[in-house]
């Protein structure tokens, strides 16, 4: 009996097979490996030729080497399962075994089709319509429980509100002051050079004042909240699932909404339209120390005009978007927050998720405060 190679390089794997008739026996052998296999293209061939031919018997004793992508190649090419009367080290056998009754994963096409497309679409659907329904669920046992809390005050989580409070709003003034300060020096500059142009230096005080009240300041003041009080309490409720301490709770007989879901509620309600307050104010600060500056307007000129530029009904509309933005954000990151399982992967993911959602919702808001309001607060 002599032997005919099929591939045979130094160091490389061997696949071998009889001349003499009525012997189908094949032989491996050498290093069969990732390394060695993807430098030999004409043996992989070989592999899946060889491995639909029926009545072969494969020996694999002299393999000194297999990895995981050489017993993968060679499974699939027996058609995945092991040929009759197959020859191997016991060692080698755990390989195959591993994909034994596991089917192959399927590479995803390049270019999904339209069955792919329609799918896509409907499982986006039917996530969204499943997050509706989950929010409103948790909206109306905030209902519930603020009806219960008005029959008895005494239990409000007074504490837990308070401390929501500090948080969300005390905590905040900073960087909203910071914000609300350039955003109003930014607009005032630009503004600026395009009223020189036609000689209505005196109209920046109106364009300042109810672009501000009206639209900046409480938008401003609810994509920070957003994003850095909104990611928080997500984060927050997430820590306490991984801990399990929603599980201990449970087991207490304490509610999750009344004693999670409405402080947090309740102080975003309160805090948001105050820092709206504070960041109209600091933006008419710095938007007045820039028309100064450039368009040569006293301050006082401006304090004087303010009132009469902007009716005092856009105050209470910028009021009126601050607790709708604070009670979206924090029912909004409540509802992200009680989703997120108990692992890290997924405690990034809907803390991301929550942020995201909560400042789409606040564009969306203010779009229907103004598509409403749009011929009110104007002199």
């Amino acid at each position: 009996m002599t032997d005919k190679p099929l591939a045979n390089n130094a160091d490389m794997p061997v696949l071998s097979g009889s001349e003499e008739p009525g012997d189908k026996s094949i032989r491996l052998k050498g290093h069969w490996t990732l390394r060695t296999l993807a430098a030999a293209p004409d043996l992989r061939r070989n592999i899946k030729k060889l491995g639909g031919a029926p009545g072969r018997q494969w020996n694999l004793e002299a393999v000194e080497r297999l990895d995981h992508a050489a017993a993968f190649l060679l499974w699939q090419a027996w058609g995945e399962k092991l040929p009759a009367g197959i020859i191997m080290r016991p060692e080698h056998h755990r390989l195959f075994h591993y994909w034994h009754g596991r089917p192959i994963p399927k590479p995803a096409p390049m270019m999904p089709g339209l069955a792919d497309l329609m799918a896509y679409w409907l499982n986006l659907a039917q996530g969204f319509y499943r997050h509706i329904g989950a929010w409103l669920t948790l909206f109306g046992r905030l209902l519930l429980d603020g009806l219960y809390f008005l029959r008895h005050p005494a239990v409000l989580p007074y504490k837990e509100i308070s401390r929501t409070l500090y948080q969300a709003g005390v905590s905040a003034m900073g960087i909203t002051a910071l914000v609300g300060f350039l955003v109003g020096v930014s607009m005032s500059y630009l503004s600026s050079l395009q009223l020189q142009r036609f000689g209505a230096e005196i109209y920046i005080i109106d364009l300042l004042g109810l672009s501000i009240i009206r639209e900046l300041g409480p938008m401003l003041a609810a994509i920070l909240i957003a994003g850095r009080s909104g990611s928080a309490m997500a984060a927050e409720i997430g820590i306490m699932r991984v801990t399990q301490e929603l599980d201990a709770m449970a087991v207490l007989g304490m509610s999750h909404s009344q004693r999670l879901v409405l402080p947090k509620v309740v102080a975003l309600s309160l805090a948001v339209p105050l820092l709206i307050v504070w960041t109209d104010m600091l933006a008419l600060v710095g938007g007045m120390l820039s028309a100064q500056l450039t368009l040569d307007i006293g301050y006082r000129q401006f304090f004087d005009h303010l009132p009469k530029a902007v009716p005092v009904v856009n105050f209470y509309i910028g009021l009126a978007k601050g607790a709708t933005f604070g009670m979206m954000i924090a029912l909004i990151a409540c509802h992200f927050g009680f989703l997120i399982k108990p692992n890290t992967e997924s405690l990034g993911k809907e803390t991301t998720r929550a942020v995201v959602a909560a400042i789409t919702v606040v564009i969306m808001v203010d779009t229907v405060f103004s598509i409403l309001f749009r011929n009110v607060g104007f002199p």
